[in-house]
């Protein structure tokens, strides 16, 4: 089976919710605390091709930052976006599960279990 990594916030219950599913089917995903150690822009950029999502999607439109930063101007490139997610990774959808050239947003936490080979 292809390595699993699940990009995970411990005190989001959606998080919670998709690791406990891989844990009760005996998988052992890579964990990355994201809110610890925000990816680059580029492997922002790799995870939104294998998620098949442009950067606005992958945005939490709900964050005080959101407002703050002014992130729903239309007119903000991609590159602005990635960069504004690197910064401020509370920004990123969560949960996130990669599987080799795939991955999908958790939400609900059994989406997770879509890509599962």
């Amino acid at each position: 089976m292809s390595e699993l990594t699940l990009y995970h916030n411990p005190r989001c219950s959606k998080s919670r919710g998709a690791l406990e599913l891989l844990e009760a089917r005996g998988l052992a995903p890579t964990v990355v605390r994201y809110l610890e150690t925000p990816p680059s822009a580029a492997d922002l950029r790799t995870l939104l091709g294998k998620l098949g999502l442009s950067a606005r999607q992958l945005l939490r439109s709900g964050e005080e930052e959101y407002q703050t930063l002014g992130l729903a101007d239309a007119a903000l490139s991609e590159d602005q976006l990635i960069e504004a997610m690197v910064a401020h990774p509370r920004l990123i959808e969560r949960p996130i599960l990669v599987v080799g050239d795939k991955a999908v947003v958790g939400r609900p936490p059994e989406k997770v279990l879509e890509i599962l080979p």
